[in-house]
């Protein structure tokens, strides 16, 4: 707890065994009042870690893709009464013991959502990021701070931390279940004026560290590239796409545990305790 608020950190998993308990180890105890992860369907032992370790385990009657996973996370945080939900990889591909500052950056008032950046200092290509990915990383970034008049250095890391507030307002059934949701969702935190803060973050590329191959990578930068033009168009009025502007309410539903949520929400996130 950092200032009378609650923290949790969500670990949203797939095949994640092998580097879930070193990941855990390093998660600071002592701010950190839950641990949440939820499994994607793994055909290895991360749901049998999880239990070992304790944390509170939220298992998917089947794949349902990256955003996916991330939408039963923090469903279940806001469930669970987090005022600030810190999202970590279980692969150890990013540093723990950052998300004590992550938080404290949301606590201290100045910021609604935290991102650690693997561009800023360093820590990319000295990690290991294949040089193809770094490259397509800036360009990426660069068209999306142009279009979208913002000023990060980098949208496409998977360690970000954020408010309660953000969490409860964004569309998020409105984003995609694949890999562009964490592109989207920043999209969204800009549309609805939140303040968004970066950390440097060193990063690591290992055999067990979950990454996307070549093609998945390409329909994820086309995915990209569609997110930051709505985005554009939104704001001239000239386009209306669901992601900023969806027909219904397609916030989360946080109010009872997940266990208890209303059908049609349970059966959308595909969730079981």
């Amino acid at each position: 707890m950092i200032d009378g608020r609650k923290v949790a950190v969500v670990l949203p998993a797939y095949n994640a065994a092998k580097t879930l308990r070193q990941t855990v180890m390093e998660i600071p105890a002592d701010i950190v009042d839950d641990i949440i992860l939820t499994d994607d369907a793994s055909t290895d032992d991360t749901i049998g870690v999880a239990r070992e370790l304790g944390l509170h385990t939220i298992v998917h009657d089947r794949n349902r893709g990256y955003g996916g996973n991330q939408k039963s996370c923090y469903a279940a945080a806001l469930a669970r009464g987090a005022d600030i939900v810190v999202m970590l990889h279980p692969d150890y591909q990013y540093s723990p013991r950052l998300v004590a500052a992550m938080a404290g950056m949301i606590a201290s008032g100045h910021y609604d959502a935290v991102f650690a950046s693997r561009i800023l200092g360093k820590g990319a290509l000295d990690g290991g990021m294949p040089r193809y990915k770094y490259v397509a990383n800036r360009l990426l970034t660069l068209f999306q701070n142009i279009v979208m008049g913002q000023k990060l250095s980098e949208y496409h890391t998977g360690y970000r931390a954020w408010s309660r507030e953000v969490l409860e307002t964004l569309p998020l059934l409105a984003c995609s279940d694949d890999f562009v949701f964490d592109n989207q969702m920043i999209a969204q935190a800009a549309w609805h004026g939140f303040r968004m803060g970066e950390i440097s973050c060193p990063t690591k590329y290992f055999a067990e560290a979950s990454s996307i191959n070549f093609r998945r990578s390409c329909v994820y930068g086309l995915g990209v590239l569609r997110t930051a033009l709505d985005y554009r168009l939104s704001k001239w009025r000239m386009k209306r796409p669901a992601l900023f502007e969806p027909a219904g309410d397609a916030r989360l539903v946080p109010a009872v545990p997940v266990q208890e949520m209303g059908a049609a929400i349970a059966r959308r996130l595909g969730v079981a305790a």
